[in-house]
């Protein structure tokens, strides 16, 4: 019981002493890889980005820094309206200079139009979808043609909640998702292990392909 509480808030924080509990820990232990899925979609100034499950903002307020051309601009979605609201307070000036929107949204329903994102990163966050493929197709959906997509994690520590059945069903398999990204569409998928200030993680990458 209480490892499937802590399941539900870690996938959808809501206004709670347990929810600004997991807001601490998010905030703390996801920096890294928030400015590695960042850095490793190499975003270019008039790009427009897309940051999937954006949590407290951490990874928004490093991708909205490179977004420096008129062009440019950063997307965010994320199903908990408690990390919506503060998100949205971190990313104020940004979202009034229009350059940052953020949705309270589905994955599997984003409210994005068809091929308009160039790049795609998130963290931490595919093992909460309840259907990887319809969540794999509507970031498809809404990727241009050859655009990249890049999720960070650690899976040494996915695979401990795992073995504590924090995470429901299997999804939490990296092998799980990335069979969802090439059956909807995604190109070149694969992962990679990395390193950053001595911590390791993992980084999968996925390139939209659409025909003409």
């Amino acid at each position: 019981m209480l490892s499937r509480k802590l399941g539900q808030q870690l996938g959808r924080p809501t206004q709670s002493l347990s929810g600004w509990l997991i807001t601490k820990f998010l905030l703390r232990h996801n920096q890294i890889l928030e400015e590695n899925a960042v850095t490793l979609c190499e975003i270019q100034p008039d790009e427009t980005v897309l940051e999937l499950g954006h949590g407290p903002g951490l990874g928004l307020e490093v991708a909205v820094q490179l977004l420096t051309g008129p062009g440019g601009k950063l997307f965010g979605v994320d199903y908990s309206n408690y990390m919506h609201h503060m998100a949205t307070e971190r990313m104020q000036a940004h979202i009034a200079s229009e350059k940052v929107t953020l949705y309270c949204s589905d994955v599997a329903a984003m409210p994005l139009e068809d091929s308009s994102v160039d790049k795609v990163f998130h963290c931490n966050c595919y093992y909460f979808w309840p259907d990887l493929r319809a969540g794999a197709s509507e970031i498809h959906r809404v990727m241009k043609p050859g655009g990249l997509m890049v999720t960070t994690l650690r899976l040494d520590r996915i695979v401990r909640f795992a073995s504590k059945k924090v995470f429901p069903g299997e999804n939490w398999r990296p092998e799980a998702y990335m069979e969802a990204l090439q059956s909807c569409g995604f190109a070149d998928v694969r992962m990679e292990n990395r390193t950053d200030k001595l911590i390791p993680f993992q980084a999968i990458y996925a390139t939209a392909a659409k025909g003409a």
